[in-house]
């Protein structure tokens, strides 16, 4: 999958869904750098969102407001801490 430049504006990059380690940067620039609500539900996937929250690095802000958005992401990561 190759992002919008909008929010991938680094060299270009052909992100592998099949590797995790591509989703999860993926998902994390998706999250930091999404303009509206449309970039968000076009490039992310919430089950897919739910079983990678943990190992997605996230500035704490972007967490909190995800988390605030998202009470069940919260309690989750609070029970598995």
């Amino acid at each position: 999958m190759i992002l919008p430049r909008h929010l991938d504006w680094g060299p270009h990059y052909e992100y592998d869904l099949a590797d995790d380690a591509d989703v999860l940067l993926m998902y994390e620039r998706v999250i930091r750098e999404a303009q509206t609500p449309e970039d968000l539900h076009s490039h992310l996937d919430a089950d897919v969102l739910r079983s990678h929250r943990r190992a997605l690095f996230l500035p704490g802000p972007a967490r909190a407001a995800w988390e605030s958005r998202f009470p069940e992401l919260a309690s989750s990561q609070a029970a598995a801490a």
